[in-house]
């Protein structure tokens, strides 16, 4: 065989694995686009869920209409867009996971597949644990305790006070101009929040990442032990670093709140607890498998091996 021949059979398999490459990512960035389509369809839904805790905030504060605002042209489209990039990667997900998966897949043992694929389903899901409790809980609590400084209704309550002579003949039965008016002040201003609507939802979403993120530790930890990179005894040694680790976490990612950094020690120190546990698990089922393949020899020291260490430490 020929020097050519030795390097034409060398490459086909490499041009083979670019094809199938070229393939799998054609479909995923499709599956991507197609995901985008459809969540720019209902973005404005999505943003009035996700604005949610601002408004719930704001009218338990006294607002009478929350409002956020945008002061450029093109700064709402790109909200909008900026919400279908990130639902729609979420809707594309199981096709781009399953490209994933089906690109990788050939190269694995069956025991390797049945072990990666538990953590491919696994990790969107916790990501939307995660998500979701930081769109329902910590958000909330991170709103009121923003927005609790400041007076949010007084520039309603301007504007009513400003307008209220060319609208008198339509307030409601019972409502007075007198009523509408608000006392002039004399000292000092009033500090109110009128929010831009991307700045709003960075807030939002920077929650939803950072617990979407904390959220896969069980999964990170789990398949870092089914790897023998860490040990149940190593982590569980860790625990105090760890403590410290995740309080320093909490301080960056929540406000300065005791209440929420509570929370967010508790969720996260838990995941920690949750990924020791699953890792001693993965290590009783590899010893039980050892053990099954006579692999693993679990029978007291030789008697004669013990007296020549102990003739060698003297």
């Amino acid at each position: 065989m020929s020097h050519s021949d030795e390097v034409e059979d060398s490459t086909a398999p490499l041009i083979e694995h670019l094809a199938e490459l070229r393939t799998r990512l054609i479909r995923s960035v499709m599956a991507f686009a197609v995901g985008v389509i459809l969540a720019f369809v209902v973005a404005e839904p999505i943003l009035q869920f996700l604005v949610q805790p601002i408004e719930e905030t704001l009218r338990a504060l006294g607002d009478p209409s929350p409002t956020l605002q945008y002061t450029s042209p093109q700064e709402y489209l790109f909200t909008l867009f900026r919400i279908s990039m990130v639902f729609g990667f979420a809707l594309s997900f199981p096709v781009i996971g399953y490209q994933l998966w089906r690109f990788v897949a050939p190269g694995l043992y069956k025991t390797e597949k049945g072990a990666f694929l538990p953590f491919l389903i696994a990790s969107p899901f916790m990501f939307l644990l995660g998500a979701t409790f930081a769109q329902l809980v910590v958000t909330p609590l991170a709103m009121q305790f923003f927005l609790g400084f400041a007076d949010v209704s007084s520039i309603f309550a301007n504007l009513i006070s400003q307008t209220a002579g060319n609208v008198a003949g339509n307030l409601p039965d019972g409502v007075t101009v007198d009523t509408a008016m608000v006392p002039a002040t004399t000292e000092g201003v009033k500090i109110t929040f009128f929010g831009k609507v991307n700045e709003s939802l960075d807030i939002t979403l920077k929650f939803i990442m950072a617990f979407g993120l904390c959220f896969q530790l069980p999964v990170l930890l789990t398949l870092m032990g089914k790897a023998g990179l860490v040990s149940s005894d190593g982590l569980g040694a860790m625990r105090k670093y760890a403590v410290v680790a995740i309080l320093v976490l909490a301080a960056l990612v929540t406000p300065p709140d005791v209440i929420t950094q509570l929370i967010l020690f508790v969720v996260v120190y838990g995941l920690y607890e949750i990924s020791i546990f699953l890792v001693r698990r993965v290590e009783a089922k590899r010893e039980e498998q050892l053990r099954a393949d006579g692999y693993y020899d679990d029978e007291d020291e030789d008697p004669l091996m013990a007296e020549f260490d102990e003739n060698e430490d003297k």
